[in-house]
């Protein structure tokens, strides 16, 4: 059984703290240990590290290696460029089927939280078993908390079976971020769950499947395939991959299949993908105020505050559901409910071409 960590991508709404050099799954967000990090010690009670790949830009690959030492740097697989999961799932399946001629796949994002270890170790080995044993895609649902318009949705189908004391559901659709009224429809029905970006099936199985719904994307990944280890991987490589249709996995595949399985993960779970996701998930005070970074703050008649600054002081004084980031070239202050709009200070500065804090 083998591992595949995606590390690509640049968390622009965790922006002043992520950046392009240093993106949010570097960074020690959550914890003292940075996200990826937090991301190999999870697995790799289950999963050896030299069964563990990574898959990541060329730019970050050294500070990969400096931060996981323990995954041998063979398994750090280089992506020529950024081209969304399907080529980057297609490219590590190619990669595992060099080592052994099938296994079973565990693909993660490389920048999650989870609250219970214990549970989420649970539900992916019985999530593994799934994929050998029926040879289809199997994929983890989060019970929705509330309507989120940040995340796709699984509709849960059929009960199939037990595996493990965990209940599998046959998958009757996947649905792209809705718009809000929708996603409150989801939630109310209850029979949809977050899509948590969690993969699980054979390396044959998905090529198979990229081969019947993205026969274009299957060509070239069988291009790539004929070059592994040899002395033409290094030019070859590149310029197939570069020719590669971006797009996700869920869009490309998991939409279409009609093997498609879902188990629910109730080990608390977050894609911390912005600041208001880091507030949801840290420790508050009464008031609901969270300090983060490990800096310190005084909160004077507030609430529902969030303040990440490890080395200034920072007082607030009678507001209300605030973010506030402070870095040593940038400061962010955000009404709590708009992170998501942090993506919009990254493209301005981008269309400014001001590299500098980028």
């Amino acid at each position: 059984m083998y591992a595949v960590i995606m590390a690509g991508g640049r968390g622009t709404r965790f922006w002043p703290r992520s950046r392009e050099k240093k993106p949010k799954h570097l960074l020690d967000i959550v914890s003292k240990r940075t996200i990826i990090q937090e991301t190999v010690d999870r697995i790799k009670s289950l999963i050896p590290p030299e069964n563990i790949l990574i898959v990541t830009g060329k730019k970050h690959a050294r500070e990969l290696i400096k931060q996981l030492p323990e995954i041998p740097a063979q398994n750090i697989i280089i992506e020529p460029v950024g081209k969304n999961t399907a080529a980057c799932i297609g490219l590590a399946a190619l990669h595992i089927q060099k080592i052994v001629p099938d296994d079973v796949m565990i693909v993660l994002p490389s920048d999650h939280a989870i609250g219970d270890c214990r549970k989420y170790l649970e539900v992916i080995s019985a999530a593994a078993k799934v994929a050998d044993q029926e040879g289809g895609l199997v994929t983890i649902g989060i019970k929705p908390s509330s309507p989120q318009t940040g995340f796709g949705y699984i509709e849960q189908g059929q009960s199939l079976r037990n595996v493990s004391g965990k209940e599998v559901f046959r998958v009757k659709s996947i649905r792209e971020k809705p718009d809000l009224l929708k996603a409150r429809k989801f939630v109310q029905s209850g029979k949809f769950y977050w899509n948590s970006g969690m993969f699980i099936w054979k390396a044959s199985i998905i090529l198979k499947e990229i081969e019947r719904c993205l026969p274009d994307l299957y060509t070239g990944l069988m291009k790539i395939k004929e070059v592994l280890g040899t002395s033409k991987e290094a030019t070859i490589v590149p310029r197939v991959y570069k020719g590669l249709a971006s797009i996700s996995i869920d869009y490309g595949v998991m939409e279409k299949a009609d093997n498609a399985f879902m188990m629910p993960g109730d080990f608390g779970w977050s894609d911390v993908g912005s600041w208001d996701a880091l507030w949801e998930i840290s420790a508050r005070d009464n008031q609901g105020n969270a300090l983060t970074g490990g800096g310190s703050a005084i909160f004077t008649d507030t609430e529902g505050a969030l303040v990440y600054s490890p080395k200034k002081l920072v007082a607030l004084i009678g507001v209300k559901d605030l973010i506030i980031v402070e870095t040593k070239d940038a400061l962010l202050i955000c009404k709590k409910g708009r992170s998501q709009d942090v993506k919009k200070v990254v493209d301005t500065l981008e269309a400014a071409k001001k590299k500098k804090y980028l």
